[in-house]
């Protein structure tokens, strides 16, 4: 068997890290490795978790989940990083996918969805 995908999920919302966290469960190729409320506590996790690919939200309080994305992608260029927007706000995914995010997801997108946008950022 090939090694699970190491996931980690950024988003300062608890309920939303802990439906992500039962979805991940789902997937036995899947594997939370961390999270984090916030983009700085996301760059400081990323040394010491070593995820390959991260969920993140946009919009979060002190660092955004576009400075995040920007600074993780210039440290750690192997991991891929997923936005996620509750809204479909252009400007705010295209600023994402300039800072480095490889795609986009809504929050409300399937768990299937979600899985194949994981398994596609990992195969790039």
């Amino acid at each position: 068997m090939t090694k699970p995908i190491r996931v980690m999920i950024v988003d300062d919302h608890d309920m939303i890290r802990n439906g992500l966290t039962v979805f991940l469960e789902a997937f036995d190729d899947l594997e939370l490795v961390g999270e984090a409320a916030d983009g700085e506590e996301a760059i400081r996790l990323c040394a010491t978790v070593r995820p390959n690919v991260i969920l993140m939200d946009l919009v979060m309080p002190d660092m955004d989940g576009v400075a995040a994305t920007r600074a993780i992608r210039q440290a750690y260029p192997a991991v891929q990083v997923i936005a996620l927007t509750s809204f479909g706000d252009q400007d705010l995914v295209q600023r994402a996918l300039q800072a480095g995010a490889a795609s986009y997801l809504l929050k409300n997108a399937s768990i299937d969805d979600l899985a194949h946008a994981i398994r596609t950022a990992c195969s790039n």
